[in-house]
């Protein structure tokens, strides 16, 4: 870690709360000034915001909360993430770090890349597109869905590398190998979206099967790129980032090589994420010397209400919506699975005496992908739930 960043810290954020009303009000309720941050100790004073506690800020007072430390003149994008949390994004930042997965990978110059990541609303594709492009790569901008085409582009431009989910990379390589057959699969990288149970098994099989390099990156979209592999074990931390494992509850740094969850500040407070709590949990399989973390391990799960499900976290407000939204719903419960290496999300509803189900069901479904972003892959009416029944279950690990 470069001995300046806690000087660079302090003058980034307390330049960035006589812009941003929202941060100040954050630092004046705790006492915190961030001009007098010298170390990891002084950065720790500061307690740590939840990205649900971001959520309810935006909706108190949209669309940043009072968090944009920035002109919007010089605001490039603004990203739409689940939730909906909006993310904005300064014009020209290079993918926001995740340029230095590419290069991890010796992937640049030379290197065609389909990149079938989300285009709108959420920073993925984009993200992804501006980082490979960075990196000297030339990008196909693919997006989701039309497999058939994909798997055409794939061969005919001589494609090297893709960005996808893992599930929809299968998909394009067992189409690839049964239209045009095993020799026309020239692929050798393949950077995929983290998954929680046996990713990194299917990894390998995916490897072996397919005779690609696998690489995967930890970013969000407060933040960018917060670590990613290196041919190391886990993730190692990109170096304009001071990553912590902390206590969810009390938001401590936990021991060396205890789980906890991911607290990340950014050297540059545009978008102002100072003790950010990501909601993933980890640990530290290397420390720097005042003990923030160079290398973190692969993610353990969510220690938030949110639930990840096919890259997409899926927040308990969604099912709220749903409610609201469809007609005659008394209450409804979104329950998580995970089946033949798919995960997969259903709604069941309750409704009013009289309701017309399949009006309800279809305004149901409608409402979740509105506000998730995701299809849901079922819904269902059943008579009543249960008494103070979560919203968001997750039984992907049952």
């Amino acid at each position: 870690m470069a001995d300046d960043i806690y000087k660079d810290i302090a003058q980034a954020y307390a330049a960035g709360a006589e812009k941003a009303p929202g941060l100040k009000s954050r630092f004046t309720a705790a006492g915190f000034d961030p001009a007098a941050v010298r170390s990891l100790e002084d950065l720790t004073r500061l307690p740590v915001m939840k990205k649900e506690e971001l959520l309810k800020i935006q909706r108190d007072n949209p669309p940043f909360g009072g968090f944009l430390a920035s002109d919007l003149k010089d605001i490039g994008r603004i990203y739409v993430s689940p939730g909906p949390i909006f993310e904005p994004a300064l014009s020209g930042s290079a993918g926001h770090g995740l340029e230095m997965l590419f290069k991890s990978a010796g992937v640049g110059a030379g290197d065609i890349i389909l990149n079938t990541w989300m285009y709108h609303l959420v920073p993925a594709g984009l993200l992804f597109d501006e980082a490979a492009q960075a990196a000297g790569a030339t990008v196909i901008p693919g997006g989701v869905g039309n497999t058939e085409l994909q798997a055409q582009i794939i061969v005919e431009t001589g494609v090297t590398a893709i960005c996808a989910s893992t599930a929809f990379f299968l998909t394009l390589a067992d189409k690839v190998i049964e239209t045009y057959g095993r020799d026309a699969w020239k692929v050798k990288t393949a950077f995929l979206g983290g998954e929680m149970g046996d990713w990194m098994s299917k990894r390998r099989r995916i490897e072996a099967d397919y005779g690609v390099s696998t690489w995967a990156a930890y970013a969000t979209a407060d933040l960018g790129l917060v670590a990613c592999e290196d041919g190391g074990e886990g993730y190692v931390v990109h170096p304009d980032r001071v990553v912590q494992i902390c206590d969810p509850v009390s938001g401590a740094m936990v021991a060396h090589g205890e789980p906890g969850e991911v607290v990340v500040t950014a050297r540059d407070a545009a978008w102002p994420m100072i003790r950010f709590g990501t909601g993933d949990s980890a640990f530290a399989l290397e420390s720097n010397e005042d003990g923030s973390v160079s290398r973190i391990s692969a993610l353990q799960g969510r220690v938030g209400a949110a639930v990840k499900v096919r890259e997409i976290f899926v927040y308990p407000r969604v099912v709220e919506e749903v409610v609201i939204a469809t007609p005659g719903a008394r209450a409804a419960q979104a329950v998580v699975t995970r089946e033949n290496d798919r995960d997969m999300i259903r709604l069941v509803l309750v409704l009013e005496d009289g309701a017309d189900v399949s009006t309800a069901e279809a305004a149901a479904a409608e409402a979740f992908k509105l506000h998730a972003r995701i299809r849901v892959d079922g819904v269902s009416v059943v008579t009543e739930l249960p008494e103070n029944a979560e919203l968001l279950v997750n039984n992907k690990d049952v």
